[in-house]
């Protein structure tokens, strides 16, 4: 298994070649920012877009919110299966495959006369969040040790978009040339990407497993993780929890990962090892990645934008004033901070800066807790956060996903750990959002504890992790 130090000494699986560092890894780290960014652009362009997409296409604005749930749960599909089948496939050939579909995706958005084809496009764009995951274990595969860390905050900053500014920039294009011309944009960006990993990518690096893919598995885990998020994002919304429905989402969702688990305990070549998954070096990670999105993501992207446009017991701020004040401020913290992160966490220990970044998380929303209706300290907690959060947390816990998976099977733990990111802030954000909702400072306060709960449950995590030789790092 690995540890979660890196081995100067290691030799890349590039076929033996000298791992990149300095100006060599430049050309392979722009491809993979022009991978990461064709997704996330898919993702945080087109929310702005939904008004007009609903009057072209002459249908509710209700009927065309499909286009963003859509893209997210085919983002779960993507993320677990295309991230695990890239051990057997290559890497290479992996985000070939992934960007043909962004591509024919994007063309059907485009072009689309009806909502159907738009949502089949919506459907194809979603499985290229799978590029996240796989640029992570590229880096890890074809850099050296020195180099990756820089180089993962560099990607992980892609991760929450382009400091706000995409969004804003979504809504200008929509307004004066109509939602149409967003997908124009991301087309251009898919193949610049196509020609920059065609040209940058290692020719030479092999797949790094040998077999076939569990496929029977892969299902079994991504029908389980798509039914509970749907479970809780059901329950806590229309339909409630005691409707019939949500029950039958839940329990899908429980017998899917009864098999996943009874297939992987015969698969010659499972998806996860079992005995893998049960290790301080596997289940730990996955519980720290469920429990921080799940306590610290709906504070930072929900709770106090939505508390911000309350005219009573808020701040009375319109919608563009909120995003500038709460969203802009950690996402560009993120975007300069966490490069330098990855530069910082094989040197201090990956697990010791996720910590760092817990506590830090910790006291900012504490005091949150504290004064939730002080504007100043409300700015001040958030810009801490981007910092504790978009930096220290996602950047660590991006790359422990690599360092700590199994030698064996490089992209089950990123598989994993990456379908956690979307189901965590769901758990968070259903769990939340009624007390938000209240429209008090009490409910917000309310809020704020249950993120602070769970994410001292993730600190408590980060403290069972161990490495493969069973030091902490």
């Amino acid at each position: 298994m690995a540890t979660t130090q890196h081995n100067p000494q290691r030799m890349p699986t590039t076929g033996g070649s000298p791992a990149l560092s300095g100006k060599g890894m430049i050309p392979l780290v722009a491809a993979l920012i022009l991978c990461v960014l064709s997704y996330q652009l898919n993702a945080s362009m087109i929310t702005p877009a939904l008004p007009d997409m609903a009057e072209t296409l002459g249908v509710s604005v209700n009927d065309v919110s499909q286009v963003s749930s859509l893209f997210l749960l085919f983002g779960s599909i993507g993320g677990i299966l295309l991230t695990r089948w890239s051990d057997y496939l290559g890497r290479r050939n992996m985000l070939f495959l992934i960007l043909g579909c962004l591509f024919v995706g994007t063309l059907l958005a485009l072009f689309s006369p009806n909502l159907i084809l738009l949502l089949i496009g919506r459907a194809l764009q979603g499985l290229s969040s799978a590029t996240f995951q796989l640029s992570y274990l590229v880096l890890d595969e074809a850099l050296d040790a020195k180099s990756f860390g820089v180089a993962l905050g560099a990607i992980t900053a892609i991760n929450g978009g382009v400091g706000g500014f995409d969004g804003v920039l979504g809504g200008l294009l929509t307004e004066h040339f109509g939602y149409r011309s967003l997908f124009v944009v991301i087309l251009a960006f898919v193949i610049v990407s196509f020609v920059a990993v065609l040209v940058a990518f290692p020719k030479n690096m092999p797949p790094s497993s040998k077999g076939r893919f569990d496929w029977w598995g892969g299902v079994f885990i991504t029908v389980a993780v798509i039914c509970l998020g749907q479970f809780i994002s059901r329950g806590s919304g229309d339909w409630g929890w005691s409707d019939w429905r949500t029950i039958g989402l839940l329990a899908v969702s429980v017998a899917a990962m009864v098999l996943f688990f009874i297939r992987e305990q015969r698969a010659a070549d499972p998806v996860i090892s079992i005995e893998e998954l049960k290790s301080r070096q596997v289940w730990p990670l996955i519980a720290a990645v469920l429990l921080t999105l799940a306590g610290v993501y709906p504070v930072i992207n929900f709770t106090l934008v939505v508390f911000s446009q309350n005219a009573d017991a808020g701040f009375g701020m319109n919608a563009s004033m909120s995003s500038l004040c709460f969203l802009v401020p950690p996402a560009v913290l993120g975007i300069v901070a966490a490069p330098i992160v990855g530069w910082i966490a094989p040197r201090v220990g990956w697990i010791r800066t996720l910590r760092i970044g817990l506590l830090v998380c910790l006291a900012a929303m504490a005091v949150l807790a504290l004064f939730p209706d002080n504007l100043i300290i409300a700015i001040a907690c958030v810009v801490v956060l981007g910092i504790g959060y978009n930096a220290l947390a996602l950047t660590t816990l991006n790359g422990l996903g690599v360092v700590l998976s199994p030698e064996a099977s490089k992209g089950s733990l990123p598989a994993v750990s990456g379908a956690c990111f979307g189901l965590g802030s769901s758990i968070g954000v259903a769990l939340i959002s009624p007390f938000v909702s209240s429209g008090t400072v009490g409910g917000v306060r309310i809020a704020v504890i249950i993120g602070i709960v769970f994410t001292v449950l993730s600190f408590a995590a980060s403290m069972a992790m161990r490495a493969a030789d069973g030091r902490q790092s």
